[in-house]
């Protein structure tokens, strides 16, 4: 991953995977106390949580820790072997398993100096226990496919200019990682705006990852550069600066043909004459909301444009216009990835395509 600015942003406590080989910290269970046929006056409840028996009696249920405990201690004729495996102290441990036997209201080991052998009573919680345990790693194991079919759906707001010309090349080869590596390819869903709105987007929600072509990074944000870009001055073959190098306060002083100011483009070429010349650019002749629009006016001769080289390479290629050599500096802008939270809040997906963007520059 490359540099990156992150604003605050909450994070979830990390779970804890025990010696048993279950994920015992950080966790609340779901596993119904009571079956589903659980007579009328009885209502199911979830581990940890009291539940209502006929006649308004409660009963409480050990929580997974416990039932791991116990069954580890069944298993291997040992409190202290128990401890070991869950991670805890044998007078934790101890402590617990008594807490067991007195919440179920029964006995289910006998102690001897050589370990714990369980009673007719254990063994049967024991069985149960185990099953209890069993139900609640397929639930896990569940929930984990969720997030992985949710991590392989990913939506990506770009500005158009990275959305026409980068963003197809990261996808590709994003797809040819993940087939390569053995995994299911991101089904990427692509939305195009100006960088404005593409900066929504991403505040919002609706979209989790947003690509920018601006030096101005929105507040609130978290981004990092991918690449860069640079703006070219082009115009149509019959104007007078098709065979000249003009410098940047004559394009400054001329009506172009301009996207609205929402754009990255309009925003990037703003941003240049400001900070060069320490004014604005001269009133566009026109304003138009796309850039194939933009290109269009340019190739017909209603004016000069600023545009990206990408958008206007085959344009030029083609001989529809011409890019003017400026006697300047060139015009570079950066092109910014942008996320909600902080880094631990980038999903991997995210961070691969983002990883991608910077291996593949434009």
């Amino acid at each position: 991953m490359p540099a990156v600015t992150s604003t605050p942003g909450s994070t979830s406590a990390p779970r804890r995977a025990s010696r048993c080989g279950r994920v015992c910290a950080g966790e609340k269970s779901m596993i119904p106390a009571f079956p589903a046929s659980a007579p009328t006056g009885r209502r199911l409840s979830w581990v940890g949580v009291q539940a209502e028996a006929v006649g308004g009696a409660m009963r409480d249920v050990p929580d997974l820790d416990a039932l791991e405990l116990l069954v580890a201690a069944l298993r291997t004729g040992s409190i202290s072997a128990a401890a070991r495996e869950c991670g805890i102290s044998q007078q934790s441990a101890s402590t617990r398993l008594r807490g067991v036997e007195r919440m179920l209201g029964m006995e289910l080991f006998l102690r001897t100096p050589q370990g714990v052998v369980p009673t007719p009573e254990g063994e049967t919680v024991a069985t149960w226990a185990a099953d209890v345990l069993a139900g609640a790693e397929r639930f896990r194991a569940g929930v984990e496919t969720l997030r992985d079919a949710r991590r392989r759906e990913l939506t990506v707001a770009a500005s158009q200019t990275v959305a026409a010309h980068m963003v197809p090349r990261w996808l590709v080869a994003l797809r040819e990682r993940q087939v390569l590596a053995g995994r299911v390819p991101t089904a990427v869903r692509l939305l195009t705006a100006n960088s404005v709105e593409v900066e929504e987007l991403v505040r919002s929600g609706r979209a989790e990852l947003g690509v920018i072509e601006s030096s101005m990074i929105p507040p609130g944000l978290s981004h990092t550069t991918v690449g860069q870009d640079e703006l070219a001055v082009v115009v149509a073959p019959g104007h007078p600066w098709a065979n000249q190098r003009v410098t940047l306060e004559a394009v400054a002083d001329a009506p172009l043909v301009a996207r609205e100011p929402g754009s990255g483009t309009r925003r990037a070429w703003d941003d240049e004459v400001r900070s060069r010349l320490y004014r604005d650019p001269a009133e566009p002749v026109a304003v138009l909301s796309t850039t194939a629009a933009v290109r269009s006016a340019v190739a017909e001769g209603l004016g000069p444009a600023v545009l990206s080289r990408l958008a206007v390479a085959d344009d030029i290629r083609l001989g529809r216009m011409i890019e003017v050599p400026l006697a300047d500096a060139p015009l570079l802008r950066p092109i910014t990835a942008l996320w909600r939270g902080g880094v631990r809040d980038l999903s991997p997906t995210s961070r691969e395509l983002i990883e991608v963007a910077v291996e593949r520059p434009s």
